[in-house]
C-alpha cells in the first residue's frame, strides 16, 4: 500500500502542511504513525480529496457551482499552414509580421519561442521563477534584442498588473497568451479540483479584460477537459463570452508539428473582433513523426558542455551498466514507469517533464539525457540557452511549451488576424 507524508500531501494537494496537520487532529483526515510520523495512506487520501473536506475559506475557484449547461461539442475550425511553416522569425527578423504579444506565465520562454518563430513580436512578459526570467530575459532581450519588459512578479499581485499595463501603455495588443499553473489539473496523480493553483487563470481573465487584446491563447494540460465532468473548461469559456470572447478549444499533439515528443495539449484560441478561431492542421502523419534520434544523435559524439547547457550526470559504474541493460521502452525502476524511462531511438520520445528526478534514459549511451539533448526534443533553437543550476534548467525545460507548437499556434493566429484586417 502507498503511503505519503504530510509534505508529499502538501504538494499533492497545495494546502499547507499546517492546514494538513489541522485536518489529521481534526480527523477529517485519516493518518497512521510509522515510525513515530504521521503518513497516511492513498485510500486516505483519495477519501479526504473526494469529501472535499477543506475548510470554506480554502476552497479553490472550481468548487463553486456552475449552473451554465455544459456544452463541449465546439467546432474546430483547421486551417493549413504548411505554405507558411518555412517561416522562421526567430533566425530571420525580416519574416516578422508586426503583430504584438504579452506571454502570461510564461516559464522560460517556449511559447513565446514559437511565437517568435511565426513572426510576432514580444512586449512583456510575466513570470515568477527567478531561473525561468533570467533564461527569458538572456535569450530575448540579450541576444535577440527585443525591447521588452522581463522580470520576476507575481501575477496576483496588484503592483504587478499596473506595472505591466504602464508598460503596454497605449500599443495596441494583437495577442495575450497564458499557460497557466497546471499542475492542479494534471491527469499524473490525483486532480484536486480546489487546488488555489487552478484559481490563476482568473488573474489572466482580469488582464485580457483591461488590455483587449485581439487574440487569447489559453494552454494546459489534456486532463482539464474532464475536470468536473467538463465544467472547468465550460466555466471558462464562459467567463470569456462574459468579456467578449467566443473561444474554441481542443487537444493538439506536439508530434503532429514536427516535436521528437508525444505532447498533448488543450489549446483555448479565442478573439473579440468576429474573426475566425483556427487551429492548426497537423503537418506530420503518425507514421512519419520525428524521431528521438533525430533530434538528439547530432550530441552523441559532443564532450560536456555547460556553455550549451550539455551537461553530463555522473553515473557509477554500476548505475552505468544497470541503464544500458534497460531495454528501449522501459523503465529503470518497476514501479515507476514513467521515471527513468528510455524512449526508442527510432519513436518520438515519451512526454518530458519538469520533474527533474524523472529523467530520461539516452537510448544508445549509459547515461540519462543532459538538458541540451532534453532541450532538442521539445525543439527549443540550438542557440536557446538556459540559464541557472542543471536542476532549474531541466524544470524550464520540463515546464515549457514546445516552441514548434507554439509556432503552429501563432501562424493560426495570425491567418484569423489577417483576415480581419483585409
Amino acid at each position: 500500500m502507498q503511503f505519503y507524508s504530510i509534505q508529499q500531501i502538501s504538494e499533492m494537494s497545495g494546502k499547507s502542511q499546517k492546514t494538513i496537520r489541522r485536518h489529521i487532529a481534526a480527523k477529517k483526515l485519516k493518518s497512521e504513525k510509522i515510525q513515530n510520523k504521521y503518513r497516511i495512506s492513498e485510500e486516505n487520501y483519495k477519501e479526504w480529496i473526494l469529501k472535499a473536506a477543506f475548510d470554506e475559506d480554502d476552497k479553490g475557484v472550481f468548487t463553486k457551482k456552475i449552473d451554465n449547461e455544459i456544452d463541449n461539442s465546439y467546432d474546430i475550425n483547421w486551417v493549413d499552414i504548411s505554405k507558411e511553416w518555412s517561416i522562421d522569425a526567430w533566425k530571420n527578423i525580416n519574416e516578422r509580421n508586426g503583430y504584438k504579444f504579452v506571454d502570461l506565465f510564461s516559464g522560460a520562454g517556449g511559447l513565446s519561442c514559437g511565437l517568435v518563430m511565426a513572426g510576432f513580436t514580444p512586449v512583456a512578459s510575466v513570470e515568477i521563477m527567478p531561473e525561468a526570467v533570467q533564461t527569458y530575459e538572456y535569450n530575448f532581450i540579450n541576444k535577440k534584442g527585443f525591447n521588452e519588459k522581463v522580470e520576476t512578479r507575481d501575477i496576483r499581485s496588484r503592483e504587478v498588473k499596473e506595472e505591466l499595463y504602464k508598460i503596454i501603455g497605449n500599443q495596441h495588443i494583437d495577442l495575450i497568451v497564458g499557460g497557466f499553473p497546471c499542475q492542479g489539473f494534471s491527469m499524473a496523480g490525483n486532480r484536486v479540483v480546489s487546488d488555489p493553483r487552478n484559481s490563476l487563470y482568473l488573474e489572466m481573465l482580469e488582464i485580457v479584460k483591461n488590455v483587449k487584446p485581439d487574440y487569447v491563447v489559453m494552454e494546459n494540460v489534456e486532463g482539464l477537459r474532464s475536470m468536473l465532468d467538463g465544467k472547468v473548461e465550460t466555466q471558462i469559456i464562459n467567463d470569456y463570452k462574459d468579456i467578449g470572447y467566443e473561444i474554441n478549444v481542443t487537444t493538439l499533439n506536439a508530434a503532429d508539428y514536427g516535436v521528437a515528443q508525444q505532447r498533448k495539449r488543450v489549446i483555448f484560441i479565442g478573439n473579440r473582433i468576429g474573426s475566425n478561431n483556427y487551429h492548426p492542421k497537423p503537418l506530420y502523419a503518425s507514421n512519419n513523426y520525428k524521431t528521438l534520434g533525430s533530434a538528439i544523435y547530432k550530441f552523441m559524439d559532443i564532450d560536456e558542455d555547460k556553455s550549451i547547457n550539455h551537461i553530463f550526470t555522473r553515473h557509477t559504474e554500476d548505475m552505468k551498466k544497470r541503464l544500458a541493460n534497460v531495454p528501449e521502452g522501459g523503465s529503470l525502476f518497476k514501479n515507476y514507469s514513467d521515471s527513468w524511462k528510455k524512449s526508442p531511438w527510432d519513436k518520438p520520445s515519451c512526454t518530458i517533464k519538469e520533474n527533474h528526478g524523472a529523467v530520461n534514459i539516452h537510448p544508445k549511451l549509459p547515461r540519462v539525457l543532459t538538458p541540451r539533448e532534453l532541450a532538442a526534443i521539445q525543439s527549443f533553437p540550438d542557440d536557446f540557452i538556459f540559464q541557472g543550476s542543471k536542476k532549474w534548467q531541466l524544470v524550464q525545460i520540463g515546464n515549457a511549451v514546445p516552441p514548434l507548437l507554439g509556432k503552429a499556434i501563432g501562424l493560426s493566429v495570425e491567418k484569423g488576424l489577417n483576415e480581419k484586417n483585409k
